[in-house]
């Protein structure tokens, strides 16, 4: 130590009073440089306490034991190397170098390099921390939701230059491909944790109105590692995000034997990344097969019930009566009603008239002068009412039978007659429909709009032609005789 140390002038003598006199500062430089060199390199396994980051990315914390403090700082870059986030009550393994503060006379310990004091000391957080966030239900099973069965866009929070996304992406374009939206972070070091946390909160805060779609379901993604790789998915910021998140999330970190935080608050652990992809996706050709395996079920159950109502269809109509059996009961019940109608009505009449001569003989004069009196003055009301709409209903009737005669006045063949055509009647006054109903010699009536003919068929040259293949008789000329109707004209005319 005495090496560092000044030269003092009069060394020779040992007066107190020739001692040599040192600044603050130098005294300060000596021990520092005297501490750095004895203690330049160190490492110490402590309890850590007092942890704190500046904003500078400085962390200063204290090294305690059961009977001594040291205290401690890791500058910004060395701190951005470590695995795991410091925190107080953590074992550690540090490794650096002793200095001093000379502007608080203390001495510390410049750390370059931090490890938890053996695999033990993490458990042991990683499993306080479990049961903090246990018990304010982060992990309760009924907060977890299904993942959709065919979602349309997948978000990714991983790496985007390692192996973890490439192996996602084959998988989804291998099974069904879908569209994937990548949100690239740290996995490892210092950082990934918040990264990692804002990256699912990102996702959870897209409205999908915009040209980037929200995604259906997140997948969490890093590949396999020791536990202190895989630190930032034990980090409670990264827990309580996957918890709150609204979309459903499946966490595929590391191997499958490895287990982080994150795997009990995401709503599906998945073994691996590739098994996220798998969890997240069915097989396409799998539901290919499935539908047309369902349409050729349908198809036979469909024909089946066809079949099956048709028969029973069959049956119930066997069991049913024929609406011939079911009209004709009716039609004799009412044959029968229509023959006891008149009867019953007779004998209801004879039955009341006797009442009724009943009660007139039992009444006195002046009571039926009275009654005849009251009734007089009933039936004179009814007639005032009856007469007016007597008188409309004839005028109605009227009208109607005048439009029915005008009706069948249009329908009238004497309105064709009055157009010019002529009917033809036999000798006993039937219509005569066709030529060939008649014979030469034949006596007939022409009937005309203004009067009646005699005629009588007297050749067949006068006959109309016929198609060949009829049946034709002996066609004859009407001439007219000297006897004809009262309206008879005289006029001669041939059947055309």
């Amino acid at each position: 130590m005495s090496d560092n140390l000044p030269e003092m002038p009069g060394s020779e003598t040992s007066s107190a009073s020739n001692a040599y006199e040192f600044t603050v500062s130098e005294l300060s430089g000596a021990l520092k440089r005297s501490v750095e060199d004895r203690f330049g390199h160190v490492r110490v396994r402590a309890e850590l306490s007092g942890v704190k980051r500046a904003a500078s990315g400085h962390v200063y914390f204290s090294l305690k034991d059961d009977s001594a403090v040291l205290d401690g700082v890791c500058w910004r870059g060395s701190a951005q190397r470590l695995a795991f986030v410091p925190e107080d009550g953590l074992e550690v393994i540090c490794t650096g170098k002793l200095t001093t503060y000379p502007a608080r006379s203390k001495y510390q310990m410049v750390v370059e390099n931090m490890e938890p004091a053996g695999a033990g000391a993490l458990m042991a957080l990683l499993e306080e921390r479990k049961k903090k966030l246990a018990a304010e239900g982060l992990f309760d099973p009924a907060r977890k939701r299904p993942i959709p069965f065919l979602p349309k866009v997948i978000g990714v929070v991983t790496s985007p230059t390692g192996a973890v996304i490439r192996d996602i992406l084959h998988r989804l374009n291998d099974r069904f491909p879908r569209h994937v939206l990548v949100w690239p972070v740290l996995v490892q070091g210092e950082g990934a944790a918040a990264q990692v946390a804002a990256a699912i909160k990102g996702f959870n805060t897209m409205d999908g109105g915009g040209a980037m779609p929200r995604p259906d379901v997140l997948i969490v993604a890093r590949g396999g590692g020791s536990i202190e790789d895989l630190w930032a998915f034990n980090e409670e910021i990264v827990v309580r995000a996957a918890a709150e998140s609204d979309i459903p999330l499946i966490s595929a970190v590391g191997h499958e034997t490895d287990t982080t935080l994150i795997d009990y608050a995401s709503d599906l652990r998945a073994p691996t990344p590739t098994g996220a992809a798998e969890k997240a996706v069915p097989v396409r050709e799998d539901l290919r097969v499935y539908i047309a395996d369902l349409g050729r079920r349908l198809s036979g159950l469909k024909g089946a019930m066809i079949r099956d109502r048709e028969e029973r269809l069959r049956g119930l109509a066997r069991g049913l009566p024929s609406p011939k059996d079911i009209l004709g009961l009716a039609q004799q019940r009412w044959d029968d009603l229509s023959e006891r109608l008149p009867r019953g009505l007779m004998a209801v009449a004879q039955i009341k008239s006797a009442q009724l001569n009943r009660l007139v003989g039992g009444l006195s004069l002046g009571r039926l002068r009275q009654l005849a009196s009251y009734r007089g003055e009933q039936l004179n009301a009814s007639v005032r009412r009856l007469e007016p709409a007597y008188a409309r209903r004839l005028e109605d009737l009227g009208r109607r039978l005048e439009a029915s005669g005008r009706m069948l006045d249009s329908l009238s063949y004497e309105r064709v007659l009055d157009r010019g055509y002529a009917l033809v009647e036999d000798a006993g006054g039937t219509p005569v429909t066709k030529a060939g109903s008649l014979n030469a010699g034949d006596q007939v009536k022409v009937r005309f709009s203004d009067g009646v003919s005699d005629m009588q068929v007297t050749g067949a040259d006068a006959a109309p032609p016929v198609p060949p293949m009829a049946k034709t008789k002996a066609k004859a000329k009407l001439s007219t005789k000297p006897k004809t109707s009262p309206k008879d004209d005289g006029r001669q005319g041939s059947l055309l």
